[in-house]
């Protein structure tokens, strides 16, 4: 089996999400399997080297997990020509000057979002990531959850008709942090940090209703601090100056109405942590992060409103488990190898930092609908 080798430079892969969804399930997983297959038959395979600022723990993952090669020293990393891919997980507000960094370095580059705290900023390393002319992507995982793949699926297959209007739920309780430790970071709520809700969250909604259902064309959101004060990872009391939850309007391009909730003061009674449906003329689904559920309009149920007693109707029953019909793989996994065959082989790869933008532009609009308590309409960033 023929092989070659691709160095990946890893940078903000000691927390949660850049550990466990990029390198150990994503990139080390490629490594394990043999590689990524390529057209010409030959297998691409990872060559890591990671990076972070503390170096007992950088050493620690690294052995952990047979990666031969990191350094606390991000510029020695970069100037390695043998590395030719640059990857970051770690501060958003970092991010841009990083990008720069190492798109002046040859590199090309990958990103965890958003992109940018800022618009102008998110659009500015797109641009010059364009100029350059490096191969660029920015994360969009949820795209490949098999909950959304069926779901586009029944969009692509013309299942739902005329689609009238989606309805999202996100998040779950995440606790202060006094009697239960938090299971999120305390950076997270607060903005001078670069906490949010709507700033984690709406650069994810962007690229779901854009790519799954059809492209936002204006938001009206409403942002709330629901718990003023929580408890940091070292049991210090701190206030909490960032928005926990975040109710979002949307109009998207069809006259089709988006309405997402997004809190992490919610207690969850529903299928998932996230469950999006959409109604149309013909039929509607319901999805999570791995199932979907469909009613078409020949097994709807004629319900008669009736408050004098219990509903006799199972509006459960008449739902139908939209099948897998294919393995699904982890899904940064899947947006990894895409990227990487884009680097290698030059094939498509559509989440380029440009998409990034329009996350953070949505984001930016959001802050500004609450702020200014109206409606955004969202303008072309012509990238």
């Amino acid at each position: 089996m023929r092989q070659q080798r691709i160095g990946i430079i890893m940078h903000g892969v000691t927390g949660r999400m850049g550990m466990n969804q990029h390198l150990i399930r994503s990139v080390l997983a490629i490594r394990d399997q043999g590689g990524l297959a390529l057209k010409d038959g030959s297998y691409l395979v990872p060559d890591v080297i990671i990076v972070g600022r503390n170096a007992d723990r950088i050493e620690a993952l690294a052995k952990r997990h047979n990666v031969e090669r990191w350094t606390t020293d991000l510029d020695a990393a970069l100037a390695n020509p043998d590395d030719t891919l640059f990857f970051d997980a770690a501060s958003t507000q970092l991010r841009p000057e990083l990008l720069k960094k190492a798109i002046d370095a040859g590199k090309h580059v990958y990103s965890e979002k958003p992109v940018s705290e800022g618009l102008a900023e998110a659009v500015d390393i797109a641009r010059y990531a364009k100029e350059k002319g490096v191969k660029n992507g920015i994360v969009h995982d949820k795209l490949d959850l098999p909950g959304l793949l069926k779901l586009k699926r029944l969009r692509d297959s013309g299942f739902f008709g005329r689609m009238l209007s989606v309805k999202g739920e996100f998040g779950y309780w995440v606790f202060e942090g006094d009697f239960m430790p938090a299971q999120r970071p305390s950076w997270n709520y607060r903005s001078e940090d670069g906490g949010g809700m709507i700033s984690d969250m709406l650069c994810h909604w962007r690229y779901v209703l854009d790519n799954v259902v059809a492209p936002v064309q204006s938001v009206s959101c409403l942002g709330a601090t629901h718990i003023p004060t929580r408890w940091d990872e070292e049991g210090k009391e701190y206030t909490a100056t960032a928005d926990d939850a975040a109710y979002a309007s949307f109009m998207l391009e069809g006259g089709i109405v988006a309405h997402i909730n997004s809190s992490w003061c919610t207690r969850v009674r529903r299928d998932d942590l996230v469950t999006f449906q959409i109604d149309g003329t013909h039929g509607s689904a319901v999805a999570g992060l791995h199932k979907c559920y469909s009613q078409h309009r020949v097994n709807t149920p004629k319900p008669v409103w009736n408050p004098d007693e219990p509903q006799p109707l199972d509006l459960f029953g008449g739902w139908e488990e939209v099948p897998d019909n294919t393995v699904f793989d982890n899904g940064f996994k899947v947006q990894w190898e895409q990227f990487l065959r884009h680097v290698v082989e030059d094939a498509p790869f559509a989440y380029t930092l440009a998409e990034g933008a329009k996350g953070v532009q949505l984001a930016e609009a959001g802050y500004q609908s609450w702020r200014e308590r109206r409606w955004i309409d969202l303008e072309d960033l012509g990238l």
